[in-house]
């Protein structure tokens, strides 16, 4: 067996025992494999075609980040790939198949925690407001809106819900998160209005007689894309005049940063977003903490210098 038939063969291995021991989405799997398989290109771009990935030193690791980080890729980005390499390696020492794990010393460069991109609750409200929902196709974007800003769900959340995810009568939407945890969310009223409104007049004219378990269709009758949602805010964030740079967690960020901008408790945002850290969940105490600071310069008669 060649040395890539090997590497390939360790790769779909330690991708099925992430699956089967953690539970991760098939688009984290998919992120681990790249990494790795990133790292094998580089062995192949240094005529190393025959060196098996149970074979690397520590120095030709910090060679391949090196290298990444010359290149100009984000250091987020590197940090990213030394974890899958660092979680790969721990599997092939556990495994048996390596002695000495060449990963397990090296540090993640620092990286600054850049504040997520937010919005205005005005910028929000028009938003929410840009779909025609005198359209089947506009009435599903108004509730697709509205469900991600009032329970703060991941876009790929979103897209993937089921109509027995979702309890009109009891308020709540059933989300099975990162690593196959559940957590339940409340939906406000006017979620609630319209996810009633939309199943009551458009999914069954976009389904045009087809069976389908998912919420939000498309004419096709199938789940939509995370790239075609993507697109759909954009387009109406340009159709309102928003020209801000927005990302595919801009209606989730603005929910963890309302709730805190008005009193929310940190670890009620933490359970709701679904967070295991609440480290990670306390970059939006800055978010909130800055926008204190603008309101106070704004109208606090000695607020401005």
């Amino acid at each position: 067996m060649s040395a890539t038939e090997v590497n390939t063969q360790q790769l779909d291995e330690f991708i099925d025992a992430l699956w089967l021991e953690d539970g991760l989405s098939r688009n984290t799997l998919t992120s681990y494999r790249a990494d790795l398989v990133r790292l094998v290109k580089w062995l192949d771009q240094k005529n190393r075609k025959n060196m098996q990935l149970t074979a690397i030193t520590q120095a030709d690791l910090l060679a391949f980040l090196s290298g990444r980080i010359a290149q100009g890729v984000k250091t987020s980005t590197t940090c990213r790939e030394l974890t899958s390499i660092k979680r790969f390696y721990r599997y092939l020492l556990r495994q048996e198949k390596i002695a000495v794990d060449p990963a397990s010393n090296i540090d993640s460069p620092k990286i600054s925690h850049r504040l997520p991109a937010s919005l205005a609750e005005s910028e929000v409200e028009k938003l929410l407001a840009a779909p025609n929902i005198q359209l089947p196709l506009g009435l599903r974007d108004r509730t697709m809106l509205e469900i991600l800003y009032a329970a703060g769900l991941r876009v790929s959340e979103l897209i993937n819900l089921t109509v027995s995810q979702v309890r009109i009568d009891m308020g709540v939407v059933r989300i099975l998160g990162k690593g196959n945890k559940e957590r339940l969310i409340p939906l406000g009223e006017e979620a609630l209005y319209w996810l009633d409104r939309y199943q009551r007049e458009a999914r069954l004219t976009l389904l045009s007689g087809r069976l389908s378990d998912m919420l939000f269709v498309t004419t096709r009758g199938s789940a939509m894309t995370r790239q075609a949602f993507w697109y759909l805010i954009k387009r109406y964030a340009q159709q309102v005049g928003i020209v801000k740079p927005l990302s595919p967690h801009t209606l989730r960020h603005a929910f963890a940063t309302h709730l805190l901008n008005h009193g929310a408790d940190l670890r009620v945002v933490q359970l709701l977003l679904g967070h295991s850290d609440i480290s990670t969940t306390q970059i939006y105490t800055h978010v909130a903490r800055e926008r204190l600071k603008q309101l106070h310069t704004r109208h606090h008669p000695r607020g401005a210098l």
